[in-house]
């Protein structure tokens, strides 16, 4: 089912949609439909990403394991110089 949606644009949507329109090689109503795939598939991977970020974050042992890595990294790095 398709359905028409009308919107207001305004100079900054309109310079956006020129970009995706001329990048693309499509019509308008092709541009914005593009334009909504990409950002929700960015909106998607950010969710999967903030989900995730969050599971690890109650993961004990991913915490300690993280926890370890960070002190032997630290240990390995070469000091900063001292400004002054």
């Amino acid at each position: 089912m398709s359905r028409t949606v009308q919107a207001r644009l305004d100079d900054r949507s309109e310079d956006d949609l020129a970009v995706v329109r001329e990048s693309s090689g499509v019509n308008d109503s092709d541009a914005i439909r593009l334009a909504l795939a990409e950002s929700a598939k960015r909106r998607r991977r950010r969710h999967a990403l903030r989900q995730e970020a969050e599971s690890l974050a109650q993961d004990a042992d991913d915490v300690e394991e993280a926890r370890a890595v960070r002190e032997e990294m630290d240990a390995l790095a070469t000091p900063w110089p001292q400004d002054g």
